[in-house]
């Protein structure tokens, strides 16, 4: 996959010291992922980055909504994200990135690309069940609402009047939990 520059921080030059750096995450963003589930991406990110001797510690700050349909009534709706996520550069013989909250660069590296990080952050961070607010409250009309309520099984009554329609070999069972 192509890396995005604009996430692309060179380390190589700052000085021993926090850093701070803001990104806007659009939709685009996770186009370049061929992620499609989002309608629409407003998320505001702050990176910390805070340069040692020998490592490079990262932590990443998202706030924002993204726009992604219902699960029960496909609506599109605004659902909120916002979170953090930390991780570790350090420096070796090879590049390594198996430890989701270690990444190794060749010694000699000058630059990190972090957009990774970025997307599955803030990808995890949504809830994996996304309903419209509006389903919870009862404030949403929607014709799915109104057909899945038309076609919904009708409620049976827990009274039974006709006590004989229960087949005798429960009543012998229903002793058994008696009889201890």
């Amino acid at each position: 996959m192509k890396e995005l520059k604009e996430f692309t921080i060179p380390f190589v030059g700052l000085k021993l010291d926090e850093h701070r750096f803001n990104f806007e995450i659009k939709k685009s963003f996770f186009e370049h992922f061929e992620y499609d589930e989002f309608n629409d991406a407003v998320i505001n990110l702050d990176i910390l980055l805070n340069k040692k001797t020998t490592l490079l510690e990262f932590t990443l700050f998202f706030k924002g909504h993204v726009n992604v349909n219902c699960d029960i009534t496909n609506e599109p709706y605004n659902q909120d994200v916002s979170g953090d996520y930390h991780f570790v550069v350090k420096f070796g013989d090879a590049f390594n990135n198996e430890n989701e909250d270690l990444l190794i660069l060749p010694h000699g590296s000058y630059e990190v690309n972090i957009q990774q990080y970025i997307y599955e952050s803030i990808v995890l961070g949504l809830p994996s069940r996304r309903i419209h607010p509006g389903i919870e409250d009862g404030t949403l009309k929607s014709d799915i609402l109104d057909k899945l309520e038309e076609l919904s099984p009708k409620g049976i009554d827990d009274k039974d009047d006709s006590k004989g329609d229960i087949d005798p070999r429960w009543d012998t069972l229903k002793k058994l939990l008696t009889d201890k």
